[in-house]
């Protein structure tokens, strides 16, 4: 009898190990099957579709300082008075056609004024002198403006000497496109009506991009899609019986 206790010890722990190994294997088998259920939403998400091939941030794309501030109304008094300057100097020139080299005459000729009096008017109401602050141009800001302009305009001669090259007829009709768009624009706005625009457009169009971005982003794949399909029959039909250059085979020395 003490035998057959001793056989029946092992059956019943092994018929527990069992068990024990079958809920073990199942909770593994939920837990991978949760984490790949995590991975192909992440892929997922990975693969929404971005305006611009975009990966950060709206903030981050303007430089996330205070630029990027400014222009997605992050400080809603600076942007306002930025915008309302901007404002206030359209309406100046292109209303009122004031001329800016009058305009800052005129400032020049009141700050003297003021300051010249208020200097002679001193020494009869025994008041001291007013205070004339020395301002200078600090010379930093001055170079990293310049080292931005440079490589910005060095950038854009690169990229007009590549569409000029005949290398890629794509980006030439863009540019083409583009100009002639820019110069019927430029037919019905002057210049600073149009850089007033370009104001208007930074302070609105980032912001609401931000706001409702998947939508935006949603849109804007359906008419790339489009786009790009009408621009393959474009090509079979007219682009493709252009006769090329021979600088077409040629490769960048």
């Amino acid at each position: 009898m003490a035998e057959h206790h001793d056989h029946d010890e092992p059956k019943g722990e092994s018929l527990i190990e069992k068990i024990s190994g079958k809920i073990h294997a199942h909770d593994s088998s939920s837990s991978d099957s949760d984490n790949e259920k995590v991975d192909t939403s992440g892929s997922i998400k990975s693969k929404i579709y971005r305006l611009f091939g975009r990966e950060r941030p709206v903030h981050k794309v303007f430089g996330g300082g205070k630029p990027a501030d400014i222009f997605l109304w992050r400080n809603k008094k600076v942007s306002g008075g930025v915008l309302g300057g901007a404002t206030v100097a359209w309406i100046l020139f292109e209303l009122l056609e004031y001329h800016f080299l009058t305009l800052i005459c005129h400032i020049c000729m009141a700050a003297l004024a003021v300051v010249f009096l208020w200097s002679n008017a001193s020494f009869f109401i025994n008041k001291s002198l007013p205070h004339i602050p020395q301002v200078h141009i600090p010379e930093e800001p001055v170079k990293e403006i310049a080292t931005a302009l440079r490589v910005e305009i060095n950038r854009a001669i690169a990229v007009l000497r590549e569409i000029a090259s005949g290398r890629d007829l794509k980006s030439f009709l863009y540019a083409i496109a583009g100009l002639w768009v820019l110069s019927i624009v430029g037919t019905w706005f002057n210049f600073l009506t149009l850089l007033y625009i370009g104001v208007i457009l930074l302070f609105t169009v980032p912001v609401f991009y931000e706001k409702y971005d998947d939508k935006v982003d949603a849109l804007a794949e359906k008419a790339i899609a489009e786009i790009k399909k009408q621009y393959v029959v474009f090509d079979e039909k007219v682009l493709s019986k252009i006769p090329r250059g021979p600088l077409k085979d040629k490769k960048i020395a």
